[in-house]
């Protein structure tokens, strides 16, 4: 990857389609639209050109064409935007006329977000923000990233980085005073004060993990003995035939995992094989899967026919009973809800229940914290705070408490790329879709 390539790529998908546009970014970007337009039309304004192959002359495409000088683009660089139609044909040929001029080549997956983080357009959490509003697949995913994306988590950090700095620049004024024996008692209840805030406040933010569970969604696991309904619940709740439903006990034999849109929330909901004893060596595994989908699940349905012998359900975190087949008229007072998936009967109170929980565990995106990554490095940042508030409480040495609150800024500045990253630029950017 060269920082002074022009690079280009389409940023609408693939496939036949009315429009199709191309990003340029770069130095040449300017040079490509005289050679391949016919001029440079006023900054950010949309007109009308005929592409021509830079070879040629050829007309490729009658184009819509745009032109966004640097530093207020995207990128931070001279940019343009061709919208070109969407023929296969075209695309291509306008594409290898691109790649034909010199120091120009196609991009690299996430690399336009890659140069406008390395230009100072972005921070490093708004560009997860907007890798999760490209990824978003619920509404309450989409609220999460849009709000990253307008700098929450970067205004916060950055706000906890100024008080940081803020303490280490008293301890260094404290230090100023240590040769003379005559550290102000005043500056030191300060920053015990200053660092105890801190402490209570990453504390705080840290307890609430809803932000990482809302990016990867609730797990609900459907178990029961064979024959109870799981896979006809399974298909009632996709709203779609995605297992096979059988009255031939052992059907399913291995996991199957539907991703729904529950209330907003993303819900995934795995169907297993019926817990039983069984001879066949196969069935014993899909059983075994199922027992440990159902310890590492958010939620499981224990799902209870009404002929009964459901045994004993699995290890849960959370377990709702659920009697199956209600529309055979056999009432159970065991259970936490009745419904008939065949039916309908009773759907609308587990989904209503399902929604409750994901609401409970996810949230609706108010957390401050939506990576691990995040987490992590608030940890590290709240433990040296910890160490260097317990040092000034029991009047520690000023230079160590100084060197533990070094460590929490960096810590904190790793949240927005405020120090060295790149392991994580690398393993980021390579998420992200070619052309953005």
């Amino acid at each position: 990857m060269h920082s002074d390539d022009t690079i280009f790529a389409t940023a609408s998908g693939h496939g036949r389609s009315a429009v199709c546009l191309i990003r340029i970014s770069g130095g040449k970007s300017r040079f490509i639209l005289e050679t391949m337009a016919g001029g440079v039309p006023a900054a950010r304004r949309a007109v009308v050109r005929t592409l021509k192959d830079p070879a040629s002359g050829e007309p490729l495409d009658q184009a819509l064409v745009l032109w966004m000088p640097g530093p207020q683009s995207f990128t931070g660089e001279d940019q343009a935007e061709l919208h070109i139609h969407g023929g296969l044909a075209t695309r291509t040929a306008v594409l290898r006329a691109l790649g034909s001029l010199d120091r120009c080549r196609a991009a690299e997956a996430g690399e336009f977000t890659r140069r406008a983080f390395l230009n100072g357009r972005m921070d490093l959490s708004r560009v997860e923000g907007l890798a999760d509003l490209i990824d978003a697949e619920t509404e309450a995913q989409r609220r999460q990233a849009l709000v990253q994306l307008g700098g929450r988590l970067s205004n916060i950090a950055e706000t906890w980085r100024e008080e940081i700095l803020g303490v280490l620049a008293l301890l260094e004024a404290c230090l100023d005073f240590s040769d003379e024996g005559d550290v102000p008692a005043d500056l030191e209840t300060e920053i015990t004060g200053r660092l105890a805030r801190l402490r209570d406040d990453f504390h705080r933010v840290l307890e609430n993990r809803s932000g990482e569970r809302l990016r990867e969604g609730l797990t609900v696991v459907l178990a029961g003995p064979p024959n109870a309904g799981k896979s006809t619940l399974l298909n009632a709740l996709a709203q779609r035939d995605v297992a096979i439903v059988s009255p031939i006990a052992g059907t399913t034999r291995d996991l199957i995992e539907v991703h729904c849109d529950l209330g907003g929330l993303p819900v995934a909901i795995v169907d297993t094989a019926g817990l039983r004893e069984s001879e066949d060596l196969i069935e014993q595994e899909g059983v075994a899967r199922a027992r440990a989908r159902a310890r590492d699940a958010d939620v499981v349905l224990w799902l209870v026919p009404p002929e009964g012998g459901e045994g004993e359900p699995p290890q849960a975190r959370r377990l709702i009973r659920v009697a199956t087949k209600a529309d055979l008229n056999q009432v159970r007072d065991d259970v936490d809800l009745s419904l008939s998936a065949a039916t309908g009967e009773g759907m609308p109170a587990l989904i209503h229940a399902l929604e409750a929980e994901a609401q409970a565990m996810l949230g609706q995106g108010d957390a401050v914290l939506t990576r691990e990554r995040h987490r992590k490095a608030l940890e590290r940042a709240g433990e040296s705070v910890s160490r260097a508030l317990e040092m000034m409480i029991v009047s520690g040495p000023l230079e160590l408490i100084a060197e533990e609150v070094r460590l929490a800024a960096r810590a904190v500045g790793e949240i927005t790329g405020r120090v060295d990253v790149e392991y994580v630029l690398d393993r980021l950017f390579s998420s992200f879709c070619i052309g953005k």
